[in-house]
């Protein structure tokens, strides 16, 4: 298993496997579905090495992206140094191989090496299963937030309380 920025020639398969994780969410009756993303958030992100895609045998079977500033959805705790994940998309030919525990220890290394302190992700709605995966995966659970400003962020955060994660590497 091998961990890599995306790269430009990428994008397609970005996009196919969040239409899959869309339609996934659709057909789970979530309260909160992906919507299409822009281009040129996902090509901002490629340039800025911030999408990154997990390899078996060369083929991307996960793929998520991280931001260092979340202020609309972290408010006053975006102060603390962070690393915040966003959007994990698994290839459907692997689904149930819980790689976010994969990308939990790549993001430990990851902040180790930047001197951060927090490893922080989102979800929207109540989705309690999802909730005790990540709980599972190292998290913990900060509770169920309305957001003060959702101007700007994709459309599935408005009207959606979110649910906050983190892993404190300073206090483990």
């Amino acid at each position: 298993m091998d961990i890599e920025n995306i790269i430009y020639s990428d994008i397609n398969e970005v996009f196919r496997l969040y239409k899959i994780a869309s339609n996934y969410q659709k057909a789970k009756k979530t309260v909160v579905v992906w919507p299409d993303f822009k281009r040129s958030l996902i090509e901002t992100e490629i340039k800025e090495n911030r999408q990154f895609k997990m390899l078996i045998d060369g083929e991307i079977v996960c793929i998520w992206a991280i931001t260092f500033s979340d202020a609309q959805i972290w408010e006053k705790r975006n102060k603390d140094s962070a690393i915040y994940i966003h959007r994990i998309a698994i290839n459907p030919n692997y689904r149930g191989n819980n790689f976010v525990l994969e990308i939990v220890k790549w993001a430990k290394e990851y902040a180790i090496q930047k001197n951060i302190q927090f490893i922080r992700l989102d979800t929207l709605g109540e989705n309690i299963r999802l909730i005790e995966y990540y709980k599972n995966a190292g998290f913990d659970f900060l509770g169920l937030f309305d957001m003060q400003n959702t101007s700007g962020l994709p459309d599935h955060y408005h009207g959606n309380p979110v649910c906050l994660f983190e892993i404190d590497l300073h206090g483990t």
